[in-house]
């Protein structure tokens, strides 16, 4: 019987290691095509248009189309000319970023985050490009209120360069124009990536606007030495919180973990993704949320702090989990219980899990401001944070431990034992289990009012 990771030829012969990890991408990369509508790209060329030719030698754009095509089969990846780049070769732009800083706006609260970006990227910038990476900590929802500021002042040129950005403040900030672009087009390593990362982000069409750099998807956090038994269904994790009060909670949305695991049980209680991939149906969601809302508020006298207080964010749900007062912590990383094992921060004994409903997986892009000052830098930083090399290291625990989003027949064979080769640690769960449970994320139209939702019917009740 013919294996599924035989489609690769080769690959093959990097052993189990790299045979679990092609299994993993090419089964979540599935999984992310359906759940966007998308019906992938072929396998492409090996020849002088395949992955090896990434860097366009002659202009970005071709004459006013805008659009050089990449051999890359028949869900051909196009490159487009960003606006004021027409006609303009890669060389042209990295020349103009050369000896220029990036400021790149960026959510702050992970220490391990930051460090990579600090002590990894941006030397690595700074050697290769000539470009200062200057880290700015700061939630996506501030800085799209500062552009949207600046956009009504009329303020043609700011002081942000590129922003980490996904889900419903990607949307507000497109739909009120404070975005650039379409610029992905024009970055050479967009042509690895996997299609099914670069064109939805919760539901909402890309379009050139962001680039991918990340992949996320929701795991629990456990100690086996405190919890040999843990939960395993909604059903199971209600009914063990229950039994122990005190010992669980969840940050508080609008934190981006704490509304993702709303949206996991919202899913769990209410039967079922499929019913929410489409645009915001108020009626559904009138019928639904009740049972939603009724659920968490049953759960809540038996929380932390009896319900009355939520951590604040991801890492203050950490630092309770790693203090020992609760007994759960919750990851937009399926790796970051081992990175945290690693650096001594949890005990060798966390290990992680999926709940049998699923686990919401999604992807996380840069994206560049309408008045960013150095646009060329900023493409050119983009372009590095997609890089086998980048999105490699990005994967290592002792990193980030974030997952990739290049597809992997687009990689050569060494780029691929080397992703293959990333030790991912005992805590993490296996690439089947991972790709098995994933679910799509919900459009982001639908995350305003869940998060609005839950303050009024949770936290203010």
């Amino acid at each position: 019987m013919r294996e599924p990771w035989d489609v690769f030829g080769g690959c093959q012969r990097g052993g189990h290691a790299v045979r679990r990890w092609l299994l993993l991408l090419c089964m979540a990369s599935a999984l992310l095509v359906a759940a966007c509508g998308d019906s992938g790209d072929a396998v492409p060329n090996t020849g002088a248009t395949g992955v090896n030719a990434t860097t366009p030698t002659g202009p970005v754009a071709n004459g006013s189309t805008g659009a050089m095509v990449g051999d890359v089969g028949s869900g051909a990846f196009t490159r487009v000319a960003p606006p004021g780049f027409e006609n303009t070769t890669w060389t042209d732009i990295e020349k103009s970023a050369r000896g220029t800083t990036v400021r790149m706006f960026m959510y702050g609260g992970f220490a391990h985050v930051n460090r990579w970006m600090d002590a990894w990227v941006a030397p690595r910038l700074q050697e290769r490009h000539g470009i200062r990476l200057e880290r700015v900590p700061m939630d996506a929802a501030v800085f799209v209120n500062r552009l949207l500021a600046e956009k009504q002042a009329g303020r043609d040129t700011g002081t942000m360069d590129l922003l980490w950005i996904n889900g419903e403040n990607f949307r507000n900030a497109r739909e009120a124009g404070l975005l650039w672009g379409p610029f992905s087009g024009a970055l050479p390593s967009s042509a690895l990536v996997e299609a099914g990362h670069r064109d939805m982000d919760f539901g909402y069409p890309v379009e050139g606007y962001e680039s991918p750099w990340g992949s996320a998807q929701l795991v629990l956090e456990y100690d086996t030495a405190r919890t040999p038994e843990p939960p395993r269904s909604v059903e199971e994790l209600a009914a063990w919180i229950k039994a122990h009060p005190g010992r669980f909670t969840y940050p508080q949305p609008p934190d981006f973990t704490g509304s993702a695991f709303v949206r996991q049980l919202l899913y769990a209680v209410t039967g079922g993704h499929e019913q929410y991939m489409g645009a915001f149906d108020k009626a559904l969601f009138d019928t639904k949320t009740p049972q939603l809302w009724a659920f968490l508020n049953d759960l809540k006298p038996y929380l932390w702090q009896e319900g009355r207080a939520y951590p604040r964010d991801a890492a203050m749900q950490d630092s309770l989990f790693a203090r020992g007062e609760v007994d759960f912590s919750i990851s937009y990383h399926p790796v970051h219980a081992q990175a945290n094992v690693g650096e001594g921060t949890y005990p060798p004994t966390v290990r992680t899990l999926v709940l049998r409903e699923g686990s919401i997986r999604n992807t996380h892009f840069v994206a560049i401001p309408f008045n960013a000052p150095n646009r060329a830098g900023a493409m050119v930083v983009a372009d590095f944070l997609l890089s086998p090399e980048a999105q490699t290291a990005k994967l290592d625990p002792a990193n980030w431990g974030d997952f990739p989003v290049l597809d992997v027949r687009r990689l050569t064979e060494d780029q691929r034992a080397r992703l293959a080769a990333v030790d991912l640690g005992k805590a993490t769960l296996s690439p089947e289990i991972l790709a098995g449970a994933a679910l799509p994320e919900i459009p982001a139209s639908w995350l305003e009012a869940l998060e609005k939702g839950w303050q009024e019917n949770v936290a203010g009740r």
